[in-house]
């Protein structure tokens, strides 16, 4: 893994984009796409241990296949929440040591109580006798169906693997039974984050509630953003973190105590860099609780909560902020915003994108590359400006120079995010 995050001195080892942010005192040039999400879930079916990449469009057509319920279904409104703002998600089975349903004829593909709801039907074949039709039901759904002579040609689909020594007769329907979830443990989030690493997403989130878990999510947020400069904040339940990567989530849900996380770690992941979430209508499922006074609200605001709030029969986000609460002089007022922080972190990931991809160890550190290095840097910033995600750019403040060695190079640039309008300050002469 390249290097990257912040320095203090030019005593960096590793090759990479290593880039601060304080307050005032692709090979293209292309902004990123937001929309990505990483979740670890305990699941009901599902790959053991592996990331699972779905997109809304595969969750919508294939939910059934990855995840053992079809989209419509009750167990999947999480995840039905979380697709209304992501465009794609990396997903991890948190649940380890299960056990996979099995009968005489086929076991379950994945470990899972899921798999005690499929079934195996076998028939005589209406037009030769000499055949079987084996047909694979999920509860009532009739997934797979094959014509075979005998079980060494039957074919393992998406549901199970058939036994192939098995002697086919005919039954009206066998279930498959000796599922089981197995059981979710600090470990198996400490494994999903591991994982996590090697991918790249706009946020992660974590539906546990339990102090410890929590605190390796925020251990592991600052780790990579401070330390590798890997940019995404992550979203979690009532976690004062104090850390402008941390989005703390103050309210609960009826259903499930921590089940808004869906909702809003997919919103924070899908917010455009020149977008606010602050007002947005809550559109998702769960019933959130939202009875705060006005005063709480503030409160709510001054500890850095991320909070919904009831405005007539719609349930809003009252700001779009993060924990950050106690500023410094590298970190000011501005830090509390997530607006900020996303144009922020879209310009350390679009930035040390063209350097990793097209700079580092192709182009010489001469007056010409560095021109060339500046050239991207100003055409990306222009981006953001057309966008209006910043404000007053002015390329002749970027430069780009060489460092204390021959390999490195020092970019030096100003940026101003712009919010989107919060509050409105009226006055109005009466004559």
């Amino acid at each position: 893994m390249l290097g990257g995050g912040n320095f203090t001195v030019q005593n960096k080892v590793l090759p990479g984009a290593y880039i601060n942010f304080v307050s005032t005192q692709t090979v293209a040039t292309n902004i990123g796409e937001r929309g990505v999400v990483a979740l670890g879930l305990e699941l009901d079916w599902g790959k053991d241990q592996e990331m699972i990449e779905v997109t809304s469009e595969q969750f919508a057509k294939d939910s059934l296949k990855i995840f053992g319920y079809d989209y419509a279904n009750e167990k999947m409104k999480g995840l039905r929440d979380l697709f209304k703002n992501a465009v794609k998600g990396y997903f991890y089975k948190l649940n380890n040591g299960g056990e996979k349903a099995t009968n005489d004829f086929a076991t379950a593909k994945y470990a899972g109580k899921r798999g005690n709801d499929l079934k195996i039907v076998i028939e005589k074949n209406v037009d030769n006798e000499t055949k079987f039709d084996v047909i694979t039901l999920l509860e009532t759904n009739r997934v797979d169906e094959q014509t075979v002579a005998t079980a060494s040609e039957l074919v393992d689909n998406d549901y199970i693997t058939f036994n192939k020594e098995a002697t086919l007769v005919v039954t009206a329907s066998t279930p498959l039974v000796g599922g089981t979830n197995g059981t979710v443990t600090g470990q198996s989030h400490q494994d999903f984050l591991n994982k996590a690493e090697s991918y790249n997403f706009n946020a992660l989130g974590c539906l546990s509630k339990e102090a410890e878990v929590t605190a390796l999510y925020v251990a592991y947020t600052k780790r990579l953003r401070d330390e590798q400069g890997v940019k995404f904040q992550s979203v979690l339940y009532r976690t004062n973190a104090n850390y402008e990567g941390i989005v703390n989530l103050k309210n609960s849900a009826d259903e499930e105590e921590t089940g808004l996380i869906y909702w809003v770690v997919g919103t924070i992941a899908g917010c455009a860099i020149n977008a606010s979430n602050t007002n947005k209508v809550y559109d998702g499922e769960y019933v959130a609780n939202t009875d705060y006074t006005q005063s709480e609200l503030k409160e709510c605001i001054k500890n850095g909560e991320l909070v919904l709030h009831q405005v007539s029969d719609e349930v809003r986000i009252l700001t779009d902020i993060n924990s950050l609460v106690d500023t410094i002089n590298e970190k000011g007022e501005d830090f509390k915003s997530n607006q900020t922080i996303r144009v922020l972190d879209q310009v350390a990931t679009d930035i040390g994108s063209v350097f990793n991809t097209k700079y580092l160890g192709r182009i010489p550190n001469n007056e010409s590359g560095r021109v060339s290095l500046w050239n991207d840097i100003v055409t990306l910033f222009k981006e953001y400006a057309t966008l209006q995600a910043i404000e007053n750019f002015d390329s002749e403040e970027i430069t780009t120079e060489e460092g204390n060695d021959k390999k490195s190079v020092v970019v030096n640039s100003k940026v101003q995010p712009i919010n989107a309008m919060e509050k409105l300050y009226m006055s109005v002469v009466v004559q």
